[in-house]
């Protein structure tokens, strides 16, 4: 397995994205919402591999929701850098990671693909997580 660290700006919120893949592999996406659109986000997932979270203060994590809210946006509220987003709880819990926030995010260098999830329905966005996303631990203090 390759391993990307990273994390938000201030080292509250610590990522490392686990996968077999290499960078040039794996599809780049830019969702098209309005909330990615204004942060510029850049998203990856692999589903055989894994993202782990640590947050050093929980307090300082927001978790913002819109739209369906079928999913937790991660910012800190420290230095407000959004590092990934999860959909669904404990062990079903999936995720994907945002480039910008790992510390080799220049090795992702496929062109982003634009992808807009408007037209799905709450049970069609799950699915696809389910099926596209990554496993997830997150872990505090």
């Amino acid at each position: 397995m390759n391993a990307h660290s990273g994390g938000c700006h201030c080292g509250n919120v610590r990522l490392t994205f686990e996968t077999g893949l290499d960078p040039s592999q794996i599809e780049v996406r830019a969702c098209q919402c309005s909330f990615c659109v204004k942060h510029g986000s850049r998203a990856v997932a692999d589903p055989d591999g894994r993202l782990i979270i640590s947050v050093k203060d929980r307090a300082q994590l927001r978790t913002y929701h819109f739209g369906l809210r079928t999913a937790d946006y991660l910012i800190c509220r420290d230095c407000g850098v959004y590092v990934a987003a999860i959909a669904g709880d404990d062990d079903d819990a999936r995720a994907i990671v945002i480039i910008n926030a790992l510390d080799d995010r220049e090795r992702f260098d496929r062109e982003p693909v634009p992808v807009d999830f408007d037209a799905e329905g709450r049970e069609q966005r799950q699915a696809r997580r389910r099926a596209r996303w990554m496993p997830v631990e997150m872990s505090f203090g």
